[in-house]
């Protein structure tokens, strides 16, 4: 069995990886952005359905972003609070 140390180590170097999946996501949630004001700019006029769709995917993909980092945030306060109760 693993010592209480042992845990709480191997729960920061999870905890690490969670937050560079967190800078992953925020970067990928900011290129988004980016193609998101792209294509409005790109497509500005436009009623095409084809380009409601496309807008609506990446406000999808934006939201699902949101979402996956709220996760994880939950996630890591949940693993705090286990680590404090070690």
């Amino acid at each position: 069995m693993a010592s209480v140390a042992e845990v709480k180590a191997a729960i920061d170097a999870a905890m690490l990886h969670v937050q560079e999946s967190q800078d992953a996501v925020r970067a990928a949630n900011d290129r988004l952005g980016e193609a998101q004001l792209s294509l409005a700019v790109a497509v500005e006029g436009s009623g095409h359905d084809n380009v409601s769709a496309a807008q609506a995917a990446l406000a999808q993909a934006t939201n699902e972003l949101e979402e996956c980092l709220t996760a994880t945030l939950t996630a890591v306060d949940q693993a705090q609070t286990y680590v404090a109760g070690l």
